[in-house]
This record gives C-alpha cells, sequence and structure tokens, in this order.
C-alpha cells in the first residue's frame, strides 16, 4: 500500500492525543468521586452495566478520526498486471530467390506458414507489423492486434527483384515509431552520417518491441545492414535476423501469385525447370551469379550475426521448414509488465462513518443517564 498525500498522517497523532484525554479524565472523576455512607445505596440508584460498555462509544469515535486521518492520505493499492505492449514487427524477403525449391515446395511458401503460426500463437492484445522487402522496403501492414489482418496480407505474398536489407531494418524502425513514443521515426537518410557515439545495446535497456528480419539474401540495394544498425541502437530496439535457405542451387519454382506483376500467363508452378521466362530473365534480374563475391541464393550470415550482435538481438539459421518453424517459436514474445494503482480512500471514509454512527448509536443505547 502507498499514499499520495503521505503528510496527512499528522492529523493520525490527534488520536493517541484524544485517547490521553480521556483516559485523564476517567482519573480525574475517580479522584472527585463523592464518598457515601452506604455502598449498597450507591448501586441500587445505578443502571446496571459492564463497565466496558461505557468506553465503546469513545473508542468507536477515536476509531473513526483514524480511519479519516488514513483516508486523508489517500492510500493506493499496486497491483502487478502482465499487459501485450510489444509491438513485433516481421520483416520478410520477397525477393525473387525466395522462389528457390531447395526449401519443398520454395522458400517463399514455407516462409508464409512459419510467419502465420508465429503471429497465431503471440499473446492476444500484442501488436504485430508486417514490413516486406525486396529492392525496396515497404510497410505492408502497420503494427496492429488484428492477427488476421496479418496473416492475410502474408497469404498474400509476391516475389520482387533485389534485396534491401538495410532498408527494411530503417523502415521497421519507423513502424513502431507508430504506436510507441518513445522511438522516434528514422524518415529519410538518404546521404544523412548513421548517428555517430551511440551506446553498447542495453547500456540504457531496451523498449519492449522488437524486429524480426526473415531473408535467404545479401542487401544489392539501399542502406547497407551495418550502416543502419547505429539508428536501431540509438533507438533501443532489437532485431533478430534469421537467415534461412540451404547452400546448394536450386531451380526457381513461384505460383502464378508469387510472381505478382512479373506473372506470364499459365497456371501452377511456372516452368519444370523452374526458370519461368521472362519473369527471371535468366537471373539477369539478380545481377548475375555474385554479389560481392557471395552468390544471391545465399544468405549473408555474417552481416547478419553482426546485425543481431550490435543491437541485442539474437541471429538464427534455418535450412527447412522444422528448422525454421523452431526458429519462430523460439523468438521472444515479450509482454511487459505494468503497475496498475487503484485509490480505496473511499473505503477508509466508508469506515470511518461506520464507526462513527457505531459510536453515536452505542453512546444512546448505553447512556447513564436514561
Amino acid at each position: 500500500m502507498s499514499f499520495t498525500w503521505p503528510l496527512a498522517f499528522l492529523l493520525a497523532l490527534t488520536v493517541p492525543l484524544l485517547l490521553a484525554v480521556y483516559v485523564l479524565s476517567l482519573r480525574r472523576r475517580r479522584r472527585q468521586a463523592v464518598t457515601y455512607s452506604s455502598v449498597a445505596l450507591l448501586r441500587s440508584v445505578l443502571p446496571r452495566r459492564a463497565r466496558w460498555k461505557r468506553h465503546v462509544a469513545v473508542a468507536l469515535l477515536i476509531g473513526s478520526l483514524g480511519m479519516l486521518s488514513i483516508g486523508a492520505a489517500r492510500p493506493q493499492l499496486t497491483n502487478t498486471v502482465s499487459s501485450s505492449h510489444t509491438s513485433v514487427i516481421l520483416a520478410l524477403d520477397v525477393s525473387r530467390s525466395m522462389c528457390a525449391t531447395d526449401v519443398d515446395p520454395n522458400r517463399l511458401t514455407v516462409a508464409q506458414q512459419a510467419a502465420k503460426d508465429f503471429v497465431n500463437s503471440e499473446p492476444a492484445g500484442t501488436r504485430t507489423g508486417l514490413i516486406i522487402f525486396a529492392g525496396l522496403a515497404q510497410e505492408a501492414v502497420s503494427p496492429t492486434t488484428d492477427h488476421k489482418a496479418i496473416t492475410k496480407a502474408i497469404d498474400g505474398l509476391s516475389t520482387g527483384l533485389g534485396t534491401a536489407i538495410g532498408s527494411a531494418m530503417l523502415k521497421s524502425l519507423d513502424a513502431i515509431s507508430e504506436v510507441n513514443p518513445d522511438v522516434k521515426p528514422v524518415g529519410d537518410v538518404t546521404g544523412s552520417p548513421p548517428p555517430a557515439n551511440t551506446p553498447a545495446p542495453g547500456t540504457h535497456g531496451y523498449v519492449p518491441d522488437i524486429v524480426v528480419l526473415l531473408t535467404d539474401g545479401a542487401n544489392n540495394r539501399g542502406i547497407a545492414p551495418l550502416d543502419a544498425v547505429p539508428y536501431a541502437v540509438e533507438r533501443r530496439v532489437r532485431i533478430y535476423t534469421i537467415g534461412f535457405g540451404t547452400t546448394h542451387f536450386a531451380p526457381l519454382s513461384c505460383t502464378v501469385a508469387q510472381l505478382g506483376g512479373d506473372a506470364e500467363s499459365g497456371g501452377g508452378f511456372f516452368g519444370g525447370n523452374g526458370f519461368a521466362g521472362g519473369g527471371f530473365g535468366g537471373f539477369g534480374g539478380f545481377g548475375g551469379f555474385g554479389i560481392n563475391g557471395r552468390s544471391p541464393l545465399l544468405a549473408d550470415l555474417p552481416t547478419l550475426k553482426q546485425v543481431s550482435q550490435r543491437t541485442g538481438g539474437v541471429a538464427y539459421t534455418a535450412q527447412n521448414a522444422s528448422q525454421l518453424h523452431s526458429v519462430f517459436a523460439g523468438l521472444p514474445k515479450d509482454v511487459s509488465v505494468s503497475k496498475e494503482h487503484h485509490e480505496i480512500t473511499s473505503t477508509f471514509v466508508a469506515l470511518a462513518v461506520l464507526l462513527a454512527a457505531l459510536g453515536v448509536a452505542a453512546s444512546l443505547l448505553w447512556s447513564p443517564y436514561p
């Protein structure tokens, strides 16, 4: 129990003061008692009642004053309440390499199902946002507690060319800023140097919001992931990364819906060999088989690990559906603990009134003067 106005307890000092005055008055009465020659005659004229009854009214009135003094201090009860105020931002790679079939039926389909299972397993009240990125990063769904809206958006994902991991990180921070006033938006940082002298992750704690970024490739568009890290550290946001896919080259094959605007006429999975004509351009859309010496079909695990370590998150890898589901199941579902204060002044005031009323009733009922 806590008190808003603890100085009001000074009123409680009147309680022992009044009690002392009452005791002194009783002693004075005894000293001034009249001596009767016949004790029996005295007893016959006095009303018969227990000695304690004559003190009840005073005790109740003094108790009432004590309750009023406590009520004046405005007492509060503090309860610890678990409430989901976390925002989990899913940043999902939808680059064309997610059509790779090294994970059956393809990487995107498996990632979609794992992401939906994760969203549906989140505690009620947890806000979830969806960022998708290929050549550009965009917010598909703002952070919301409507999990059905998120899963519907995940079902409708389609692929594009390029992989802008750093841009997805910044867009995720902007999404968090929409619902958490402690996280300022990043905005357009084109040509601006990253924040300097950022503290080590966790120095000032973390916000309850996190970013979960899944990719199967290396950054080849926009700001570099490590250049985006200081913005996350400055905002105390942890980024959990998932490098998805195997190290084996595999044919690319996506459904019409997953190809989006690049789909050719036809249905099912395009091309038995996985290459969908002009949609893939013989890998021309990837800019060849190498990006800084790394295949676009391979996740840049060293960079992903640094991103997570520098922001206070954890880096994961998954090479199949089972591993990916395990990774999502192990992600933190942070629940912030808040304290609720309930003022109970009225309870003490009611007790004071009740005691005062009982005191008056006792005084009238057991008065020595009928």
